[in-house]
């Protein structure tokens, strides 16, 4: 027996195909960027633990995970360096860089028209693990934001196609701009990590960037967690300085953040589904509390419905080899 109900939302969810006609939110593989860390030599590529999606390679092991990416229709890949040697002044960048600067040919040449976005930060080349230069325990703004832009134009010249300062430097963006268009960089793009948090779930990333700081930590300017007022006060300062697209990281445990990046701007909004996030869905799944497919499927839908055009995501890869 059935009662009369003029209403019944079961029927638009009665099959396959009639869900996917009225899908409201997807994510597909052009909406993700697969991380890669850049390491010094030949024949690595590795790893950092095995299923967790943090893979370390050397330039010329780049060539076939990005043509395998391009081929399989991922949005872009997004390098990382992880120097030989570290010095904390700021100088000697080139050097640290190249096996940054090998990947970057290696990318361009097996994918040209793969987007390329490359890291700004002065972490991985320091001894101290932190974002800028240091003075004592101070992490110094104005002197960072001049080897940033350096860094960034750097990479400009290099052939990347966006260039990702993650530092949280306060006017890096501004100066930046101004760096890339005074070098005649005028159509490198600006990815800002406009809103990042000081957050736990960076540790996986932390150990195959080698990265991690030596003192202290990094509140002093990554943003404090519950701080949501003031998120929307760096989104709006890198958009005004001529971000041409920004980030909100964590994502999983931002999804507000990214909710209010999307109704703040209409710049193209990225969302990093960052280490820890990408490692507590596989190791849930390895310990057979969930089925580890389903749940990073629901995590990125749920990024993507909170308002992000782009993931960040080590889901990429395995996306692409599905």
């Amino acid at each position: 027996m059935s009662s009369h109900l003029p209403v019944r939302l079961r029927r638009l969810r009665q099959n396959a195909s009639v869900r996917a006609m009225f899908a409201e939110t997807q994510v597909t593989l052009r909406q993700l960027v697969q991380p890669y860390f850049i390491v010094p030599g030949k024949g690595v590529k590795q790893e950092t633990r095995p299923g967790y999606g943090l893979w370390q390679l050397s330039p010329d092991m780049l060539r076939e995970e990005v043509g395998l990416l391009s081929r399989a229709g991922v949005g872009g890949v997004m390098l990382f360096g992880v120097p030989e040697s570290k010095r904390d002044d700021g100088k000697g960048l080139d050097a640290q860089m190249e096996p940054l600067r090998q990947a970057i040919t290696e990318t361009k040449s097996a994918a040209p028209e793969l987007p390329l976005f490359a890291d700004v930060c002065l972490c991985a080349y320091t001894t101290h693990g932190h974002c800028g230069l240091v003075k004592g325990h101070t992490i110094l703004n104005d002197e960072s934001v001049v080897v940033l832009t350096e860094m960034a134009v750097t990479l400009a010249k290099w052939g990347v196609d966006f260039v990702c300062p993650s530092d949280m430097m306060d006017g890096r963006i501004a100066a930046i701009r101004r760096g890339l268009d005074e070098a005649g960089k005028t159509d490198t793009s600006i990815l800002s990590y406009a809103i990042k948090m000081a957050s736990a779930f960076y540790g996986p990333f932390r150990e195959a960037a080698h990265s991690a700081p030596g003192f202290g930590d990094r509140k002093s300017y990554q943003m404090p967690a519950g701080n949501r007022r003031e998120a929307r006060r760096e989104l709006l300062l890198d958009v005004a300085e001529g971000a041409d697209a920004v980030m909100v990281k964590p994502a999983m445990t931002n999804l507000d953040l990214i909710r209010d990046a999307r109704e703040a701007t209409d710049l193209p909004l990225f969302a990093y589904q960052v280490s820890g996030e990408y490692a507590m869905l596989r190791a849930s799944g390895d310990a057979g509390l969930m089925d580890f497919d389903r749940a990073l499927d629901e995590s990125l839908v749920a990024i993507r419905r909170a308002g992000a055009d782009v993931i960040v995501s080590y889901a990429a890869r395995p996306w692409a080899l599905r």
